[in-house]
């Protein structure tokens, strides 16, 4: 395994739970995306990932589980949603509006969820709602935040026919997800749209410039190095990637304003990529006179928790991260979170339909 990087020095040493379970990795799984080798690793992806159907989902009954087809913003297409809440709750439930990692390039809103409804939904009685946004290279920015906006209005907007709480809504995701979190963040407070309570950013991709000293130090090292982050912006962006005035809703580390958000966690690695810029945009967010909580693991890489779900750093970060939710969704002025006298934005599409067996 690397243990040394061509700028910045070596990189910090993984925790030894971690290193033991990367050693076991097929080599494989840790080659770097490039423009050339893009199109065939996103084909294994789609075939290589579980996607567990909403029979799945529903586990003998535990949860009520309902794909929803949403309309999308302006022109766009309609946007998938997949609602899940434990079953038989009463009264309306907090919700976690949650955009799923892979780079932007990869991954889907169905995978993810046997575990945010195992240890958070169960747990803390809260409904999830999964965003399956566009995918880059065929789909460029502002696809994927537009998304995921489009989804989050039309949410709030039907909050009491969903059974959810719409004073009671955070936003989350994890790596690519983790970037859309915030990038909607700032979105919905700039539209003045219904906003949330909380952002919560797990390992968040923020920055398109992949030149932090971390982004220079893991290169090679990490589990998503610099090479495949750039190959992601690249696919993500097009011809913008680079520019001096993207937008903050491309990438949020470009912000300049980080006043009137919600409480943010934001979780990175020692060992990681997006370190350094995960502690910068947690920095940005206090010199703005917010409020965020920084959870820097020692010894952890990018997405420790998932191929190495029993290390006790992985079990460590759960606690913190359900500490957080489970504080954030109580706290006495969460009704207060979303600036409710703001301009409410809407889509102008406000219906939508269940995905029906065989639905394109």
């Amino acid at each position: 395994m690397p243990t040394s990087c061509s700028d910045g020095g070596a990189p910090p040493p993984f925790d030894p739970e971690l290193r033991l379970a990367l050693g076991s990795l097929e080599d494989g799984a840790r080659k770097p995306f490039t423009p050339e080798n893009l199109a065939a690793r996103q084909e294994w992806d789609a075939a290589a990932r579980p996607r567990p159907t909403a029979s799945d989902l529903r586990a003998d009954g535990r949860f009520e589980v309902e794909e929803l087809r949403v309309p999308g913003t302006g022109a766009g297409p309609d946007v998938t949603l997949v609602s899940a809440r434990p079953a038989g709750g009463g009264g309306p439930l907090p919700l976690l509006y949650y955009m799923h990692g892979g780079g932007m390039i990869m991954g889907n809103a169905w995978s993810v969820l046997p575990r945010l409804l195992r240890e958070w939904a169960l747990a803390l009685e809260l409904a999830v709602i999964s965003v399956e946004y566009r995918l880059a290279p065929h789909a460029r920015y502002p696809g994927p935040v537009e998304d995921c906006y489009a989804g989050f209005v039309w949410a709030a907007a039907h909050a009491a026919e969903l059974g959810v709480d719409a004073d009671r809504v955070v936003i989350g995701g994890k790596s690519a997800g983790g970037g859309l979190a915030a990038a909607l963040a700032l979105l919905v407070r700039d539209r003045g749209g219904p906003r949330a309570i909380g952002q919560l950013l797990l390992s968040p991709m923020l920055d398109d410039r992949s030149d932090t000293f971390s982004a220079r130090q893991m290169a090679g090292v990490d589990t998503w190095d610099r090479t495949s982050n750039t190959t992601a912006w690249q696919a993500l962006l097009g011809d913008r990637y680079g520019a001096a005035d993207l937008p903050p809703y491309a990438a949020p580390a470009r912000a300049t304003d980080l006043s009137r958000l919600p409480p943010a966690y934001i979780e990175v690695g020692s060992a990681e990529t997006f370190r350094d810029e995960g502690v910068a945009y947690a920095n940005a967010i206090w010199q703005a006179g917010g409020q965020a909580e920084l959870h820097v693991w020692p010894g952890a890489c990018h997405g420790f928790d998932t191929f190495a779900p029993q290390a006790t750093l992985s079990q460590d970060a759960r606690d913190a991260r359900s500490r957080w939710l489970r504080r954030i969704l109580t706290r006495p002025d969460a009704a207060v979170g979303g600036d409710r006298d703001e301009a409410e934005a809407v889509s102008g599409r406000p219906n939508a339909s269940p995905v029906r067996p065989g639905s394109p």
